[in-house]
């Protein structure tokens, strides 16, 4: 494969000259599960306590985490790998966002959001379904799309750093792996390749 990285070391290379940022750049790949893990449980028990039946909360919880397969490829593709004007302040942005990924893919501190990131972004999507969704509803939906998340930022460190033997498992690995060594034009799906196949932005395999 093609060798368009900086390194392949498991150690952080240092983003910012503030200890705070730096800190708050890096995160250990179990911190979302201790994060997120209460908020699904506390949106259940919602549904419960709202007397939601059972058959519309797996309608909902299932429908979240398909929603999330949606969002994790349109952020990978269009936010992440958004093309900035030639300047150093956006290409700089560019780097702190997703470019350090690239060039350093095995760095086991920056490969899953860092609740600097997440914690915002989770609640921004809270109010987007909370203002769409009915009300009962949410409280099914959003710990789907929750765990959805989890699957991508879990699975994602699993890629980089683990070996499997299941094939399915070792196909997301490889989808992903063309991704960093062969095209980062194409591959943007990290949990699934389903999008990849729709939108056409699929590898070609052999």
């Amino acid at each position: 494969m093609k060798k368009n990285y900086i390194s392949n070391s498991e150690e952080s290379v240092r983003m910012f000259k503030s200890d705070l940022l730096e800190n708050l750049s890096k995160v250990h790949f179990t911190v979302p599960l201790f994060i997120f893990i209460p908020v699904i449980g506390i949106c259940i028990y919602k549904c419960f306590e709202l007397s939601l039946g059972i058959i519309t909360f797996a309608e909902f919880f299932l429908l979240g985490l398909f929603i999330w397969t949606l969002v994790e490829y349109i952020m990978h593709r269009f936010v992440f790998h958004y093309m900035p004007p030639n300047k150093p302040w956006a290409m700089r942005m560019h780097f702190i966002f997703h470019g350090v990924h690239h060039d350093y893919p095995s760095d086991a501190k920056r490969l899953v959001l860092p609740p600097s990131v997440s914690i915002p972004l989770a609640t921004g999507f809270y109010f987007l379904f909370k203002a769409i969704l009915p009300l009962n509803c949410i409280f099914a939906f959003f710990p789907g799309f929750i765990l959805g998340y989890l699957f991508y930022d879990i699975s994602h460190y699993a890629i980089h750093h683990f070996n499997f033997k299941g094939k399915i498992w070792k196909k997301i690995k490889q989808h992903h792996m063309l991704h960093h060594y062969q095209d980062p034009g194409k591959g943007y799906g990290v949990s699934s390749p389903l999008w990849d196949k729709i939108f056409r932005s699929d590898f070609i395999k052999k």
